[in-house]
C-alpha cells in the first residue's frame, strides 16, 4: 500500500523567487504550495514582462503597463505604453493593447503617436471599454484627448484619424497611465 505524504505549505521569501524562477527557466509552476504564495496578478505581470522582452529585447523596462479588464470577462488585458526611443517620435510613443493567450500574451492593437494620460473610459463599444489617449505634437496643435472604440476586432491604430475621435471635456473613466510616465 503506497504511503501518502502530506506536505505543509510554508510561506516563501515572497514572489520574487517565483518570478526569478519563471524568468530563468521559462516554465510555469503548478505547485499548490507555490501558487498559495503568489499574489493574484503576479503570473500575468511575469508573463507580460517576458512577452515584452521577446517582443523587443531593447525595451529593458522602458515601458509602463496597466492591467485592466476591458471586455468584462474577468481576465485583465494589458495596456502598455512603450517609452524607449525606438518606439517614440515627435508625435508621441506607441501604446500596445494585449490580451491573454494561455500563459502568455497576444497583440490586439498597436496604437501609434500616443501620449499619457491613457484612460479606460466608462463607454463601451462591441462589449469592450473605450480607451482614450492624449494626442499632441508632430504637427498636432493644440493637443486633445482621443477616444479609441473597439470595432469588434481591434482598437484604432492611429488616434488622429477616424474611427478615433476627439473627446470634448473630461471623459468619465480611470487613468491607467499618468502623464509623468514618460
Amino acid at each position: 500500500m503506497p504511503t501518502r505524504r502530506h506536505v505543509k505549505c510554508e510561506p516563501m521569501a515572497g514572489s520574487r523567487f517565483l518570478a526569478l524562477f519563471v524568468l530563468t527557466f521559462g516554465t510555469t509552476i503548478t505547485s499548490r504550495c507555490l501558487a498559495q504564495t503568489v499574489e493574484k496578478d503576479t503570473f500575468p505581470r511575469i508573463s507580460l514582462r517576458a512577452f515584452l522582452e521577446h517582443f523587443d529585447a531593447d525595451l529593458k523596462g522602458r515601458f509602463t503597463d496597466a492591467l485592466v479588464d476591458l471586455n468584462g470577462d474577468g481576465t485583465p488585458e494589458a495596456v502598455v505604453y512603450l517609452s524607449s526611443n525606438d518606439w517614440c517620435g515627435s508625435g508621441g510613443c506607441t501604446t500596445l493593447i494585449l490580451v491573454r493567450d494561455g500563459d502568455s500574451w497576444r497583440l490586439l492593437t498597436k496604437v501609434t503617436i500616443t501620449r499619457p494620460p491613457i484612460r479606460v473610459l466608462a463607454t463601451k463599444s462591441n462589449g469592450w471599454r473605450s480607451i482614450s489617449v492624449w494626442v499632441h505634437g508632430g504637427g498636432i496643435q493644440p493637443g486633445y484627448e482621443a477616444e479609441l472604440r473597439f470595432d469588434g476586432k481591434a482598437y484604432p491604430a492611429n488616434p488622429t484619424m477616424p474611427p478615433a475621435r476627439p473627446l470634448k471635456g473630461k471623459p468619465e473613466g480611470q487613468t491607467l497611465i499618468a502623464p509623468s510616465s514618460r
